[in-house]
């Protein structure tokens, strides 16, 4: 297991100016040292403008904070989110561009190399006293976004994001109530033959 604290973070600025990215975790890809295989961050979006294009990466996006934000894909209809709404999944090579709703926004973003690796994203709200059983398989990677929660005995508070490797069926507790984000990423069967 490994443990992520914001020391661990680094802020990059938008190269557009629009905002701040803070990354959280970045992992290498196994053959394109310019690429990622994975990576986690938590933007804060200033300002209505253009999203960045990261050709084959399939992008994960989630409102923490702020009134929401409106989604234009190419030349689709608006995809309105704000913090009620489920995680949005949507290709990163799409044009895409995002108009705010009432003032910034941070937003919690996951990226992975859609060739190479299968994500999932679930947002688990954790009564007092409630548990959740997580499964174990392949990359489990949990962020914590409010209260304090605890990972089969190892706690884990907001901004503390833990990294565990094909750890078996996991138990998700908290004593005052938490939310924490917990994604799951499996490599595809053709990418460990290295085809």
């Amino acid at each position: 297991m490994r443990r992520l604290g914001p020391s661990d973070y680094r802020d990059m600025p938008w190269k557009n100016g629009g905002g701040v990215t803070r990354e959280l975790l970045k992992l290498p890809h196994p053959s394109e040292p310019a690429r990622f295989l994975a990576r986690l961050s938590i933007a804060s979006v200033a300002a209505s403008g253009p999203f960045s294009v990261f050709p084959g990466i399939e992008r994960t996006l989630l409102v923490l904070e702020g009134a929401g934000m409106a989604l234009t894909l190419g030349g689709a209809p608006e995809v309105v989110l704000d913090r009620r709404s489920p995680p949005f999944v949507f290709p990163g090579e799409a044009e895409t561009s995002c108009r705010l709703l009432e003032g910034p926004v941070r937003d919690f973003n996951l990226m992975v190399d859609r060739a190479l690796v299968e994500a999932s994203l679930e947002v688990v709200h954790l009564a007092p006293g409630g548990t959740r059983t997580v499964p174990g398989t392949g990359s489990v990677l949990l962020h914590g976004v409010e209260g304090r929660a605890s990972l089969s005995g190892t706690p884990l508070a907001g901004e503390e994001t833990l990294w565990l490797e094909a750890p078996g069926p996991l138990v998700l507790r908290s004593d005052e109530g938490a939310r924490v984000i917990v994604i799951h990423l499996t490599r595809r069967e053709s990418s460990s033959s290295g085809t």
